[in-house]
């Protein structure tokens, strides 16, 4: 059974920074395809942050693009989201996600961590 588990939330004020990490198990990590999601307080959908395939290719949100940065650890099954200059707009709940490679969605996802930026 796939098992997804986020750390690294907490409060920060504006421009400071944040690394989540997220470890998965239950399945064979580094055939999957990861992203990290989040939901801002109010918004009934999330939205994509980053990606990262298993080959290592990236794709970013606009938002997310220069600040963020999504990376991948397969021998400890883990991924990472490092988040820089982070601003009030970023405070959200957010979630690790998991695609299969026969799949073309997001099957899997963590629990979430929040994350809150307030000066």
């Amino acid at each position: 059974q796939v098992h997804l588990a986020e750390s690294g939330g907490g409060s920060v004020a504006p421009g400071e920074s944040l690394t989540l990490s997220c470890v998965g198990s239950g399945y064979s990590f580094n055939q999957y395809y990861m992203g990290w999601f989040r939901r801002a307080p109010g918004a009934l959908q999330r939205e994509v942050v980053a990606a990262i395939a298993s080959d290592g290719y990236i794709d970013y949100a606009p938002f997310a693009q220069g600040r963020f940065m999504i990376s991948r650890d397969n021998d400890k099954s883990t991924l990472y989201l490092q988040m820089n200059r982070l601003d009030v707009e970023d405070t959200a709940t957010y979630y690790c996600a998991a695609r299969p490679p026969w799949s073309y969605t997001y099957d899997h996802y963590g629990q979430g961590i929040q994350v809150t930026v307030s000066s």
